[in-house]
């Protein structure tokens, strides 16, 4: 069981991290690097950047539960 939360917190980080930098910047960064500066003129937020939002909320949500379950097993554990 440790193994599995350790795998979804691995693979949940990793996500975060690739989520979190193709957002779109306010104002410069890596965002704009990878072509967020030029749409940011048009203003709005687009469906893609909804659902954007939504997935990085989720992935949170299973790295935050992952990380709960790990505490708790290794305490148990001991």
């Amino acid at each position: 069981m440790i193994l599995l939360f350790s795998i979804a917190l691995t693979i949940s980080s990793l996500l975060m991290i690739v989520l979190i930098l193709m957002h779109k910047g306010r104002g410069g960064g890596l965002s704009d690097m990878f072509g967020g500066g030029i749409s940011s003129s048009l203003g709005g937020s687009s469906v893609a950047e909804r659902n954007l939002d939504r997935i990085t909320v989720g992935v949170a949500a299973v790295w935050v539960v992952s990380i709960v379950a790990l505490g708790l097993l290794l305490k148990v554990s001991n």
